[in-house]
């Protein structure tokens, strides 16, 4: 599959995976506070992800190891979002509700190379040769 196939399809998640946080995040707004709602809703989405990358965007073998390294591919989202939505509401007034949308725009490039990175990544890791002294 091509990087620009690659991209379309991680276009198409990233969609089904901003709806299902933003739901997600109204839900426990209703309970929490914002920030608390976006953490929980964040981690919650990041695990549907996963799946749907390895198998739709990557067609990879979903395995332990690439799943605990999947987080690594939403750091950058996380802290990019995370500190969006601060800036937004707290220091722009936006909206608590849609600050998430227009944070999340941003990461999404940072995001596609990170886990490109990781979900196509070999399971065992390559031996380098042996330096001879």
């Amino acid at each position: 599959m091509t990087v620009k196939a690659q991209m379309a399809r991680f276009a198409l998640v990233g969609a089904v995976n901003t709806g299902t946080y933003y739901g997600c995040y109204l839900v426990l707004l209703h309970r929490l506070p914002y920030i608390a709602a976006h953490v929980l809703a964040f981690a919650l989405s990041m695990t549907g992800s996963f799946f749907l990358n390895s198998y739709f965007t990557y067609r990879t073998r979903p395995t332990w190891r690439k799943f605990l390294l999947f987080p690594l591919t939403n750091a950058a989202n996380f802290v990019i979002t995370t500190g969006g939505v601060y800036l937004l509401v707290d220091l722009a007034g936006f909206s608590s509700r849609y600050a998430p949308l227009v944070a999340a725009a941003a990461a999404i490039p940072i995001t596609f190379v990170v886990s490109r990175t990781i979900m196509l990544r070999p399971d065992t890791p390559r031996r380098t040769a042996e330096r001879v002294g």
